[in-house]
């Protein structure tokens, strides 16, 4: 029977989550050797070259002590399931230093104060032990927060196009190529919260903690340290305002389109009486 918990970190280690594309393709990668359920947890190595990675269909790697060469060597191993994989320097990255400083277990008191004695300080994650389940709950945080920085930075080069249009709407109101860059502007905003909401699921809890519940305590600390909520509420509000301001900017111009055809009519429907009213005249005289 195959070890439980076969992660055997070091009393301090580091976890640092990368964000390698758009998506994972994680079917192809669970036929490999895969030491965890649900989120895929893959070995690196050998007793000599320690490690572990947890992946995410959305496109998030997180490494739990692993030396750097291990872990590009694993970026490049899965590159051909990585969905739109983004260039090295573009990669949004987070790191996280682990402690482990085991609790007391003489007493049923002192396991039962684990949890509380598990904190988070300054950038050191203290941990009582570091269970898989456990390394699984950061490795959950830790890829929403850099799944959220890149639809963060996206959001912000959204905003400083956009602004133009809603700054100077009779400008940008006279083509055809501001109707399409609206456009544009407005499905990338409804693609980032498809990917946000559907992909990442930022505002879900994970499925580990139906099984564990007790960790529940644990998983909320790191959310609330990352501000997942927060980030994700702010994001949120970006992307209606986004798709706000690109939506009322499309109905102005097309406001202005059918106004212009209106006043066409009216120009020839004023033309067509002059035009009669003459021809009377010279008929008449």
């Amino acid at each position: 029977m195959s070890d439980p918990n076969p992660i055997q970190p070091p009393r301090k280690f580091q976890a640092q989550a990368v964000l390698a594309g758009t998506g994972i393709d994680l079917a192809t990668l669970g036929a490999t050797d895969r030491t965890g359920g649900a989120p895929l947890v893959v070995a690196l190595g050998n007793a000599g070259e320690p490690g572990v990675a947890v992946l995410f269909r959305y496109g998030a790697v997180v490494f739990f002590d692993a030396s750097p060469a291990a872990k590009e060597a694993y970026l490049r191993q899965i590159a051909p399931q990585v969905r739109q994989p983004f260039p090295p320097g573009e990669r949004e990255t987070e790191v996280l230093d682990i402690r482990v400083e085991p609790a007391g277990r003489e007493a049923g008191r002192e396991a039962g104060r684990e949890a509380g004695r598990e904190t988070i300080e300054g950038n050191t994650l203290v941990l009582a032990d570091a269970t898989l389940e456990k390394l699984q709950l950061v490795a959950d945080i830790m890829a929403k927060s850099v799944s959220l920085a890149h639809h963060e930075k996206n959001i912000e080069r959204q905003f400083e196009r956009i602004e133009p249009f809603a700054m100077n709407l009779d400008h940008w109101g006279r083509g055809g190529r501001a109707a399409r860059e609206l456009l544009q502007h407005l499905g990338g905003a409804l693609l980032a919260e498809h990917r946000v909401v559907a992909g990442a699921r930022v505002d879900d809890s994970p499925e580990l903690l139906w099984d564990h519940p007790e960790l529940e305590r644990l998983w909320a600390r790191l959310r609330d340290e990352f501000e997942i909520r927060e980030r994700f509420a702010a994001l949120h509000g970006k992307l209606n305002l986004i798709s706000r301001t690109a939506e009322t900017a499309l109905d102005l111009m097309q406001n202005r389109r059918a106004l212009r055809v209106e006043w066409a009519i009216v120009g020839l429907i004023v033309f067509e009486i002059v035009l009669t009213l003459v021809q009377w005249a010279l008929a008449a005289g």
